[in-house]
């Protein structure tokens, strides 16, 4: 077993110290998930629920936002109390025949993931400077730099660096919504439940974009542990201080992304105008809300949303392979294979459809992070439900209730969709209906067995290898 479950560059600065430096390092650390919900991926779904749909998929929003607050806690309970991250904790309480496909399903989320990140920041390059997609998409390998000259400051610096992108992101999205100045009492009807039409991919694309399952992996990684300067009885406050702290963070996200779908909503959806791709987006700003302003302001959005996720994408990336496999690459190495990846379907994309294929893409690859959903959500809830990992902190009957609630819900939307897809290619495209059955029905078997498989008891000498690591449950 390695030295540490954690990340050296993902290590908590604020653990230590007095209450304010504390508080901080909770903030930083939800802050740090935050960003992960609005990147690129966010912005294709939520203009084309906008533009296609108005404000009725609003409600969608809010729901997603509701689900990942609750899914984020749980994942800050159990990396403070059992000092486990997300993907730690499956190595230690499932077997090694669950373990692999839950780590490879992992490392799918989180290239899909990076796919979003590529794209956005290409075309975020090519409206603020003219850059050719095909090149800006080649240009984002470089920010292997980037990310480890971050590292090599430590967490500290790279939160606050996020929380500046999304300071910048809040004030380019805040002032357009001033400028297109949107149908408050629309508003306010799409948080009524409805799926209008053909709205079900969409919807679930919102869904994927919004309860991202790489978060839930770094989250658990980057909460401050409890070490021996916390009483048992301060842990406690210490969990309700990360409660508001993921509340506070993913409230702010949810409402960049309301901001996206509303002025969506307000400038394309009003005026019956299909946005086929983000540049199309940024094109029509200028003419349609009267000032080239809106249009500058949406470039520069998209870029910091780009990048910010970029990062917490690659500590997410390091937090699952460490994990799973206890496999420890540079954090330049990890990224550079994780980027190199995600480029590749991007590349192909663009040099075969072009800008066109960018926004099609985009929708998948969030559609492709619901799926995935599941196969994070549920050792999450089996993990912060068991007594035996989190003492007296297991979750109580109440939020366990809503925690699986919530995650049937996802695997009841994700496995309506494939049906939709099933039906709809049976007569024109049997084989690749067939292939796209097959890969469901092993994709619920592997559900219902990461379900009622027992998890693994500790062993006294895993219990020892842990307490060595002051990685022992409260």
């Amino acid at each position: 077993m390695e030295a540490s479950d954690v990340p050296t560059a993902l290590q908590p600065l604020g653990a230590a110290g007095g209450p304010e430096r504390r508080r901080f390092a909770f903030l930083g650390a939800a802050a740090l998930v935050s960003v992960g919900y609005f990147d690129p991926g966010n912005w294709a779904t939520d203009l084309e629920g906008g533009a296609r749909y108005g404000y009725q998929l609003l409600w969608v929003l809010v729901l997603s936002g509701v689900i990942a607050t609750l899914l984020q806690t749980l994942s800050a309970r159990l990396g403070m109390v059992s000092g486990l991250n997300l993907a730690a904790a499956c190595r230690v309480y499932y077997p090694r025949s669950l373990r692999i496909p839950l780590w490879l399903l992992a490392e799918v989320a989180i290239v899909a993931c990076d796919l979003a990140e590529v794209l956005g920041s290409a075309i975020a390059l090519n409206l603020l400077f003219g850059l050719p997609l095909l090149a800006g998409t080649l240009l984002t390998a470089g920010d292997v730099l980037l990310i480890l000259a971050l590292q090599r400051q430590g967490t500290r610096r790279i939160e606050i660096l996020v929380m500046g992108l999304v300071l910048v992101v809040g004030v380019c999205l805040g002032v357009q919504l001033l400028l297109v100045r949107p149908d408050l009492a629309a508003v306010s009807r799409g948080l009524l439940p409805s799926l209008p039409g053909e709205s079900l991919f969409i919807a679930i694309g919102i869904l994927g974009a919004t309860v991202m399952p790489h978060n839930l992996y770094l989250h658990s990684a980057i909460v401050p542990k409890r070490d021996a300067s916390h009483r048992r009885a301060d842990q406690a406050q210490r969990l309700r201080r990360a409660f508001a702290s993921t509340a506070f963070a993913l409230s702010v996200a949810l409402l960049l992304n309301v901001a996206i779908l509303v002025m969506a909503a307000a400038v394309f959806s009003t005026r019956s105008i299909e946005v086929t791709s983000l540049a199309d987006a940024h094109r029509m700003l200028t003419p349609l809300v009267g000032t080239s302003a809106a249009a500058a302001l949406f470039a520069v959005a998209l870029l910091c949303s780009g990048q910010s996720s970029t990062i917490t994408g690659t500590l997410a990336g390091q937090v699952v392979m460490e994990g799973f496999v206890q496999l420890r690459l540079p954090p330049a190495a990890r990224r550079a294979l994780t980027r190199a990846i995600a480029i590749v379907p991007a590349v192909v994309v663009l040099a075969v459809v072009g800008e066109r294929g960018t926004m099609p893409l985009l929708l998948v690859s969030q559609v492709v992070l619901s799926m995935q959903l599941p196969f994070a959500i549920i050792p999450l809830i089996r993990f912060t439900g068991s007594a035996e990992i989190m003492g007296r902190f297991a979750n109580r009957a109440p939020i366990q209730a809503l925690a699986i609630g919530c995650a049937v819900l996802i695997i009841c939307a994700n496995a309506w969709l494939i049906s939709k897809f099933i039906a709809s290619w049976y007569g024109e495209f049997p084989l690749l209906a067939g292939v796209l059955g097959a890969v469901a029905a092993l994709a619920l078997a592997l559900i219902a067995t990461i379900i009622v498989v027992p998890l693994r008891a500790r062993t006294s000498q895993r219990q020892a290898e842990l307490s060595e690591l002051n990685l022992g449950g409260a």
